[in-house]
């Protein structure tokens, strides 16, 4: 079968497009705006697809993806309507294809879904489950974001954003998990959701597709989960304990029941992330002592506190920052490792969340842990940027941004976008 899909370099549809191959079909794709990690996976798994959505270069398919990020007036979107062709959405497909026989694991939440998603798979791999995985980033431990196995357990990242200009329901809602992890629960997604309690309606939906012997795990003091659980609960509720962490030579390390964690990554984020891979992966029958060893040896995620380049001055990051609270957790998590050494935040406002200025104060206080803040101001805000961020650096392009870069003397310099930034580490590496 040949499948198509429109919006082939998104986090999902990529994943998607490697899994669909693996079920042997072709698959080939369109989208604008391509950049890394995601089309160098998809050039290493030599997946063609064209920059653009020209009706030129759609060929006739046996059924058409569309991905969410579409709508009415593409014309590729309207030719498939006006000739009637056969099309779906990514998770539908997905849903109906791959999940439905499987012992579905789904890492829900508004921050921490890639890098605990990639983490539960570590441990299920470890342990020898061989699960498949459809992850929004490239797991370095596995070097791909998805693929397809003949275990029983599938791992998901599970994403509350739109399914498709046609299905205006969450795309986890067609996952049906039997473990479900939520992360946290804050507001996000300004294009699509009025307020917290529209995302909270569509994890109240989520929650009804829960069968009776599954179970939902959540960390404590989260009043927003809390409030979505009391509308109606039909299998087991976990709420994962809170530990310790301490800071280590190699990165952090706490304790999970008589096993550690002893590892290279930062911050308390990273800890709930793990802790919430473990006891999802102990619901499926892993041991504690045996999810904490392979915690132990995790290698991390692309674009998660990345590092990208080193000096005997300099340190740079890569951090897909999307909302002001992965910010303040990543910068505090850095803040604790390297103490009063500076930190240096260069930040795109890119996510529809952040552009919106939905988060202004927000945004401010997460900033605070670095000793200076790079911006570049968004093209399309309707928000006096100038005026919040009067005591921070902004810049109209990334070629001055740089430029004024390479006047630093030393630091740790963490770069937060969760997009392609104009190719910025190839300019500030040659400048560093």
């Amino acid at each position: 079968m040949h499948i198509h899909i429109l919006g082939i370099a998104g986090t999902f549809m990529g994943s998607l497009a490697l899994i669909a191959r693996q079920l042997g079909h072709r698959v080939t794709g369109q989208d604008q705006g391509v950049y890394p990690p995601m089309s160098t996976q998809l050039e290493e798994q030599n997946i063609k697809y064209t920059h653009g959505y020209h009706l030129a270069d759609m060929p006739k398919a046996d059924i058409f993806i569309i991905g969410n990020a579409l709508s009415r007036g593409n014309e590729c979107v309207e030719e498939i309507l006006s000739k009637q062709y056969t099309y779906t959405s990514g998770a539908q497909w997905l849903s109906e294809n791959v999940l439905r026989d499987k012992w579905v694991l789904a890492i829900s939440g508004t921050h921490g879904k890639t890098t605990t998603a990639s983490m539960l798979a570590h441990i299920l791999e470890y342990a020898g489950y061989n699960p498949s995985f459809l992850i929004g980033g490239v797991v370095e431990d596995f070097g791909v974001s998805s693929r397809l196995t003949d275990s029983n357990f599938f791992v998901i990242e599970a994403d509350e954003y739109d399914t498709a200009f046609f299905d205006k329901r969450s795309k986890f809602v067609h996952y049906h998990p039997k473990t479900l992890v939520i992360n946290n629960l804050e507001f996000d997604h300004a294009d699509i959701f009025d307020s917290i309690k529209d995302i909270q309606k569509q994890f109240h939906h989520l929650i009804r597709t829960i069968p009776s012997d599954g179970l939902i795990l959540s960390p404590e003091n989260q009043q927003a989960i809390n409030e979505v659980l009391e509308q109606g609960l039909w299998s087991a509720q976990k709420i994962i304990p809170t530990e310790q962490l301490h800071i280590t030579d190699m990165g952090t390390s706490f304790k999970v029941e008589s096993a550690q964690v002893d590892w290279h990554l930062l911050g308390e984020h990273n800890m709930q992330n793990g802790l919430s891979a473990i006891y999802a992966a102990h619901h499926v029958g892993v041991p504690f002592k045996v999810a904490c060893e392979a915690l132990n040896q995790f290698k991390g995620v692309k674009r998660r506190l990345e590092l990208k380049h080193q000096t005997d001055k300099f340190t740079l990051y890569d951090d897909f920052a999307h909302h002001p609270s992965a910010i303040q957790t990543t910068l505090s998590g850095l803040r604790n490792k390297v103490g009063r050494a500076p930190i240096i935040a260069i930040v795109e406002l890119r996510s529809n969340t952040m552009k919106s200025g939905v988060h202004q104060q927000t945004l401010v206080d997460a900033l605070k842990e670095a000793d200076q803040v790079f911006i570049l101001r968004p093209s399309n805000s309707d928000w006096n940027i100038d005026t919040l961020f009067k005591d921070y650096n902004l810049f109209n392009s990334v070629d001055e941004l740089v430029d004024s870069l390479s006047r630093l003397q030393q630091g740790h310099l963490v770069v937060m976008s969760n997009g392609s930034f104009d190719d910025i580490f190839n300019k500030l590496i040659k400048n560093l």
